[in-house]
C-alpha cells in the first residue's frame, strides 16, 4: 500500500488543511516474495474480526494476544497455545510479514470458466482473424477449465457445445429482454439446482471458520478438482456444464474450434441505409443469465468481442437508420442521446447482477466507430474486468494483448502458482480500521457491498463509499484500489496508545513492533507515540481453483500539535507525491462523471493553490522566493499534466475513448497511472546516454531521438537531421556504425517497455514534421509557439495554448 501521507494529521480540521486527501492505493494481488502461502485458516479477533498480525501484542505466559484495532483480548487455539514462543513464532507474527497469505482448506470452487461471446456482423477480413485469434486463446487455457460460446448477431446463439452429433445451438430475440428465470427456462437449467449450488460456494464475504490445521503441522493437499466438482454441483448445473460449458481437456476446445471453423458472417439482410442489426446488450445479458444458473459465485469470465455498435435490443446505443449519428461528448451534454439512460440502466443492471456473482465482464472492440463502451462502463468496471479498444482485429493491439490475458506464473514459482494464470476470481475486500480514523470510499474496478451500518464507514462519501467492503470479482497483479479516509477524532490515537501499552511484562510484540514500519526491535515498545492501524483482507478464488485470503497490515503515526515545527516537518517528509497526484487524478475523474469538466479544472487549480500556500517558503508578492520542499518538487508537474490530459479534456476525442482512457487509469498501478498523467520521454544523441527530458518543445533538437512512453502509445520520433541521415543509408556503412547503434537503441527500449504492458500500447515511429509526429507534439508543452517572439532550438507547436 502507498499512502499519500505515512504521518497523518491528527484532527478532522488539520486534515483539511493538508489539501490532498488522506488515502491509499492498495494492489491486493502484487506479487509477495515471501512467505509461500499458509495451508490453514486464520485466527480472527473475536471482537473487530481482525486477523492476527505482527501488530499485535502478546502475552506468552497466558497465551493471549491483544487486537490493536479493537483491544480486545483473546486466547490462542490450543495448537497455537502448545507451540507458541518468543523463539518459535508463526509467520502471522513475524515483524517482516505484514502481508501474509493464506491458502484455506476445504474451500476449492473449482476451475475457472470462459464464456465468449462473439459479434458476427463483421467484415470477413475480420472475422477470420478473430476466430483464429480465439482458436489460439484455447491453447492457453487450463485443461480443466471450462468454455462455452455465444455468437451474436441480429439474434443471439448460445451454442450447444456438449452435442456431438452436429451443431447446435439455442436461439434468443435479438430485440427483447430476458431475465435470469427465462434464460433458464430456455436453456432447460433448473434455478432451483442453481440456488442449492450456490449455497456450496464460497463467495459469500462471510468470515473464515475456525481454524482447523496447525500453522507448525499443515498437511493439506490438493484437492482433486473433478471429484470436488461432481459433489458440489447439483443436477442442474451439471446439465450446464455438460452441455454448454464443457472442460479444455474434455473436448471443449475442440467444440469450440470446430464452431469457429465453420463460423459465417451474420447472414441478416440489411438495407443500404441501415447498420448492420446487432445485438450486444442482449448478448451480454444471455451469457449474465447463463452464468447465473450454471456458476453462480464461481470463478468464471465473459470476454465480449465486438466490433460495431449495438443497433437493437436492450443496450441499444443508436438507431439502425443511418440518418441518426452516434452521440457525442456535446449530445451528451445537451441531453440529446435518446439512447443513452435506457442502456446505461440496462447495462448497470447486469453489472450489478455479474458483481453479485464474482463473474467478471471483459470488452474488447475493434472498431473504426464507437461500439458503446461508454454504456458498458459499469459492466466492465463494477466486475473487475478488462477492457481493450482498437481499430481492427487484425491489429496486434488487440492479438497480443488477447494473448496476454492468459499469462502464466513461471513453472518454477513456489506453491500452487507454478504453471497457474496469474488471475483471480470472486475477489471481495474488507478494510478494518482503528477507531482514530473511518473509510470514506473506495475508486477503482470495485463494487460496494452494501451492508448494515459500519463503525469503520465514515459520514463523508468518496467513489464508492457507505461500506468497508467491496466486490472486485477479476484480479490481477495490476489492479489497483484507490482507498480513501477521513479523521473521525481531534485527539485520535490517544485512547487506542494508552490502552495498548498497558501489557504483561512478558509481552513481545507492541503496537507499532514491525522494525520495517516503525525501526524499533522486538520487545521494545514505544508507549509515547501514538499509532493508527488499518488492516486490508482480500478473498479471492485463484485460478487453480483453491480460496485464498491476502491480509496486509499497515500502522503509521500521527502528526499530534502539527503547528510545531518538528511536527510540520515530519509531516512534509512523510508526503508521497506521486501516490498523492494518482489519489487527487481519480477523484477528477470520478468527478468529471457527474460535473462539468471546467468545474474540475477549477477545483485542481485551487488545491494546487492552497497546498502550495500550506507547505511552500515564499515571500507575498515575490515569486522569485517560491520555494516548495523537495517532497513536493514534482506535484506541480503531475497536476499540469493531469489538466491537459486525455483524461479531463474532452476535445478530439469521443465518449467511447474518452471512457476508456479513464477506465484504465482508475485500475493501474501508482507506476502506471504516473506515466498515463505525464508520460516518459527519453533523448538518445551521439553527446551521452539517453537522458530523460522535459516534455516541452524545446526537448525537440533535429540532431536526436525521442522515446515517448504515455502508457496507451510508445513513440520513437527521430529529429529532421537523423531522418535524413538515416534516409541516405548511412547506418548501412562500417564507418557509421556509432549511427546505426543510435537508431537501433531507442527501438530496443521500446521492445522492453510494450514486453509486460496490458494492454499492448500502439507502436508508432515517426519523423518530424511528418504525419504521426503529431502523437508526440501534442503531448509537448507548446513553450515555443508561432506567436514566440524569441525562438532558439526546439519545435514550434501552432497552438494558442498557455505554456
Amino acid at each position: 500500500a502507498r499512502l499519500s501521507w505515512n504521518v497523518w494529521p491528527s484532527s478532522r480540521l488539520e486534515a483539511t488543511r493538508v489539501v490532498v486527501p488522506i488515502g491509499c492505493l492498495y494492489t491486493p494481488l502484487k506479487p509477495l516474495g515471501h512467505p509461500p502461502p499458509l495451508g490453514y485458516d486464520p485466527i480472527r479477533c473475536n471482537g473487530c474480526g481482525a486477523l492476527l498480525n505482527p501488530y499485535c501484542q502478546v502475552d506468552f505466559r497466558t497465551k493471549l494476544w491483544t487486537c490493536p484495532f479493537c483491544l480486545s483480548r483473546n486466547h490462542f487455539p490450543p495448537h497455537y497455545a502448545e507451540n507458541i514462543s518468543d523463539t518459535n513464532l508463526p509467520a502471522e507474527l513475524i515483524p517482516q510479514f505484514t502481508t501474509v497469505e493464506y491458502e484455506l482448506p476445504g474451500r476449492v470452487g473449482g476451475p475457472p470458466i470462459f464464456v465468449f461471446c462473439v459479434d458476427t456482423c463483421l467484415q470477413d477480413t475480420e472475422l477470420d482473424e478473430l476466430k483464429d485469434s480465439i482458436q489460439q486463446t484455447l491453447n492457453l487455457l487450463p485443461e480443466d477449465a471450462l468454455v462455452g460460446l455465444i455468437t451474436f448477431g441480429a439474434h443471439t446463439m448460445v451454442h450447444e457445445i456438449g452435442f456431438g452429433e452436429c451443431h447446435k445451438c439455442v436461439a434468443f430475440r435479438g430485440t427483447k429482454h430476458y431475465n435470469a428465470q427465462k434464460v433458464q427456462q430456455l436453456l432447460g437449467i433448473s434455478p432451483t439446482a442453481a440456488k442449492q449450488s450456490a449455497e456450496s460456494l464460497p463467495f459469500n464475504g462471510s468470515r473464515s471458520s475456525p481454524p482447523q490445521s496447525s500453522w507448525l503441522h499443515d498437511t493439506t493437499g490438493p484437492a482433486d478438482m473433478k471429484t470436488s466438482m461432481s459433489a458440489r454441483h447439483s443436477h442442474g448445473t451439471t446439465a450446464a456444464v455438460g452441455r454448454y460449458l464443457l472442460p479444455v481437456g474434455d473436448g471443449g476446445s475442440f467444440a469450440v474450434e470446430s464452431i469457429m471453423d465453420d463460423l459465417q458472417k451474420d447472414p441478416w439482410p440489411t438495407a443500404a441505409n441501415q447498420r448492420t442489426l446487432r445485438c450486444s446488450g442482449a448478448a451480454l445479458g444471455v451469457a449474465v443469465g447463463l452464468l447465473e444458473t450454471a456458476a453462480p459465485r464461481r470463478g468464471a469470465r465473459i470476454m465480449v468481442f465486438v466490433g460495431g455498435p449495438s443497433t437493437v435490443g436492450p443496450g441499444q446505443i443508436v438507431a439502425k437508420e443511418r440518418y441518426e449519428d452516434l452521440r457525442s461528448h456535446a449530445d451528451i451534454a445537451r441531453k440529446h442521446a435518446p439512447h443513452l439512460k435506457a442502456a446505461c440502466k440496462y447495462y448497470q443492471g447486469l453489472a450489478d447482477r455479474a458483481s453479485q456473482n464474482g463473474h467478471v465482464v471483459d470488452v474488447f472492440a475493434c472498431s473504426l466507430d464507437q461500439v458503446g463502451l461508454y454504456e458498458m462502463r459499469s459492466c466492465v468496471e463494477k466486475t473487475g474486468g478488462l477492457v481493450v479498444i482498437g481499430d481492427s482485429f487484425t491489429q496486434s493491439v488487440f492479438k497480443e494483448s488477447l494473448r496476454r490475458v492468459f499469462k502464466r506464473f513461471p513453472d518454477d514459482a513456489p506453491g500452487s502458482n507454478a504453471g497457474a494464470l496469474e488471475m483471480g476470481f470472486g475477489a471481495t475486500l474488507e478494510i478494518i480500521t482503528s477507531r482514530d480514523f473511518k473509510i470514506a470510499g473506495a475508486i477503482g474496478p470495485c463494487c460496494s457491498m452494501k451492508q448494515k451500518k459500519s463503525p469503520y464507514v465514515a459520514d463523508t462519501e468518496i467513489g464508492q463509499g457507505g461500506t468497508n467492503a467491496w466486490s472486485l470479482c477479476g484480479v490481477d497483479s495490476n489492479v489497483t484500489i484507490a482507498v480513501y479516509f477521513e479523521i473521525s477524532a481531534s485527539t485520535a490515537g490517544n485512547d487506542s496508545t494508552a490502552r495498548v501499552g498497558r501489557g504483561s511484562r512478558n509481552d513481545t510484540f507492541a503496537a507499532g513492533a514491525a522494525p520495517e514500519a516503525l525501526g524499533n526491535g522486538l520487545g521494545q515498545q514505544h508507549h509515547h507515540q501514538k499509532r493508527r492501524y488499518s488492516q486490508f483482507i482480500t478473498q479471492y478464488q485463484h485460478a487453480t481453483g483453491r480460496v485464498r485470503l491476502r491480509s496486509t497490515t499497515v500502522c503509521g503515526p500521527w502528526a499530534l500539535h502539527a503547528d510545531s515545527p518538528e511536527k510540520a516537518a515530519a509531516l512534509i517528509r512523510s508526503f508521497d507525491q506521486e501516490a498523492a497526484a494518482v489519489l487527487m487524478a481519480r477523484i477528477a475523474v470520478q468527478r468529471s462523471d457527474t460535473e462539468d469538466i471546467a468545474d474540475v479544472l477549477r477545483w485542481i487549480d485551487r488545491s494546487l493553490i492552497r497546498l502550495s500556500a500550506k507547505f511552500a517558503d515564499y515571500r507575498k508578492d515575490e515569486p522569485a522566493t517560491f520555494r516548495l520542499p523537495h517532497e513536493f518538487s514534482l506535484y506541480p508537474q503531475f497536476m499540469f499534466h493531469l489538466r491537459r490530459s486525455q483524461f479531463l479534456q474532452l476535445f478530439n476525442s469521443s465518449p467511447d475513448e474518452s471512457t476508456y482512457y479513464r477506465m484504465l487509469l482508475v485500475r493501474e498501478n501508482t507506476t502506471n497511472s504516473l506515466i498515463m498523467i505525464q508520460p516518459t520521454l527519453l533523448s538518445y544523441s551521439f553527446q551521452g546516454p539517453p537522458q530523460p527530458v522535459l516534455l516541452d518543445a524545446s526537448s525537440v533538437r533535429p540532431d536526436n531521438i525521442l522515446l515517448l512512453d504515455t502508457f496507451f502509445h510508445v513513440i520513437v520520433f527521430h529529429g529532421e537531421t537523423i531522418a535524413a541521415w538515416r534516409e541516405q543509408g548511412y547506418q548501412e556503412q562500417e564507418e557509421h556504425n556509432h549511427f546505426r547503434k543510435l537508431l537501433m537503441q531507442p527501438l530496443a527500449d521500446a521492445t522492453v517497455v510494450m514486453d509486460t504492458r496490458f494492454p499492448l500500447p500502439r507502436y508508432i515511429v515517426c519523423d518530424q514534421h511528418k504525419s504521426e509526429a503529431r502523437f508526440l507534439i501534442c503531448k509537448l508543452n507548446p513553450s515555443v509557439t508561432h506567436n514566440s517572439s524569441e525562438i532558439h532550438s526546439g519545435q514550434i507547436i501552432p497552438t494558442d495554448d498557455v505554456s
